[in-house]
């Protein structure tokens, strides 16, 4: 599979017409089914390249909150370095459309995964007992979120507070989807969505190795093809890119040459969404909340996870069923890559904390790869005390969040 040029990826701005509605399945035979109801959802799974190109252990759950203080979450008590994971699960949002007001349930399970933050209040989140570092790698380690009563209001007015501070929950509710209405125990909630958030240990489908040339080698274990995939580069305020479509099974791209425009990258992206089935306005909703991360200092691999993997990983249930439903979403792998342990190595010797804070809750699985590398003493001991005063810093910030 020779990869296409990001120039390509320019087929996916033609908007996509609505599908057409089909026959249930055998497995949803006899539930009730709105024919006018659709369901929508986006979300992000990110992990981090270890030196095998496989998702390496790190504390997805570091770092400080991107979320509004109304949003909830289970309690850190117990945990010494987080909650050990491969995968988080970043911001998946249901959206919902029907010209009627209806009443549906909507449950989510999380293959070898913990639902950690979500709103509005759910009926029930499980586990929410017995939580520890290595939780995740237990047996039958699954987690579930479930909402009883969501009633799709089409006519409900309602005046949701913006934010234009950078805060990633909010630009999800600029879209045309019907407002919500959820009751819970703490009384009625409004929302234009669901939303929710998680680590998981899940076997990420793709895996990315550098090669001596610098080129990106690319694996796709999931079975299915990977409709569209990015590498992505920023080195200070030059970034660039290199694209590919149909990865059926491996694919090689050249290192980005830092001479993109990342506006270009903005709309090339958003086409790949609605391509796949998001709606405009969902598609920009989306790469709106995730810009500043998924363009931030560093390199990565950015690719639409196939939807069977995401089916399998994440079953959805909601009943009555949805004559329509379309989840989209996003693979992060991120990439440690010689210009990436070059500049940390840099910062560490000039005391450049700033440079280092752009790495944030990926300066742990940075320094593990360099210190696997290190051959000189003295360079590696530097490597594992920084190591440790990561490890010291996340201590605090998990104690002060009890």
């Amino acid at each position: 599979m020779v990869p296409k040029s990001s120039r390509l990826l320019a087929v996916g701005l033609l908007t996509c017409s609505f599908m057409l509605v089909t026959y249930l399945s055998g497995g949803t035979a006899g539930r009730p089914t709105y024919p006018s109801l659709t369901v929508h959802e986006w979300g992000t799974f990110t992990s981090i390249a270890g030196g095998d190109g496989k998702a390496v252990e790190w504390s997805p759950l570091n770092g400080s909150t991107d979320l509004p203080n109304f949003v909830e979450h289970f309690r850190n008590a117990g945990f010494k370095r987080g909650l050990r994971g491969t995968v988080r699960m970043e911001t998946p949002v249901l959206y919902f459309y029907d010209s009627r007001e209806e009443t549906v349930s909507v449950k989510v399970a999380f293959s070898k995964g913990l639902i950690t933050e979500w709103y509005p209040r759910a009926s029930r989140v499980e586990p929410i007992a017995n939580i520890f570092d290595g939780t995740l790698y237990q047996p039958g380690a699954d987690g579930t979120i479930a909402w009883d009563s969501v009633t799709l209001a089409p006519n409900l007015r309602m005046e949701l507070p913006q934010d234009n501070t950078g805060n990633h929950y909010y630009a999800a509710r600029t879209t045309s989807s019907t407002p919500l209405r959820v009751k819970t125990t703490a009384g009625e909630q409004q929302e234009k969505f669901l939303f929710y958030r998680g680590v998981s240990v899940f076997r990420v489908p793709i895996s990315a190795t550098l090669a001596a040339n610098g080129q990106v080698l690319l694996e796709n274990r999931s079975g299915e093809a990977v409709p569209h995939f990015i590498v992505f580069e920023r080195r200070g305020g030059k970034v660039g890119y290199r694209a590919g479509e149909g990865m059926q099974n491996e694919a090689r791209l050249d290192a980005p040459e830092l001479t993109a425009n990342v506006n270009d990258l903005y709309r090339d992206l958003e086409g790949m969404l609605v391509a796949q089935g998001l709606y405009q306005d969902e598609a920009h909703a989306m790469v709106e909340t995730w810009k500043d991360s998924w363009f931030e200092e560093g390199s990565r691999l950015l690719y639409i996870v196939p939807t069977a993997f995401v089916d399998g990983i994440l079953p959805l249930s909601i009943n009555p069923v949805p004559a329509q439903t379309t989840r989209v979403f996003v693979g992060r792998l991120e990439l440690i890559t010689p210009a990436t342990e070059k500049a940390v190595q840099r910062a560490l010797v000039t005391h450049d904390g700033a440079t280092l804070e752009k790495y944030g809750r990926f300066l742990e699985p940075i320094l593990n790869t360099m210190i696997k590398k290190e051959q000189n003493p003295a360079k590696s001991k530097q490597f594992y005390e920084a190591l440790n005063t990561f490890y010291s810093s996340q201590l605090a910030r998990n104690q002060r969040g009890n």
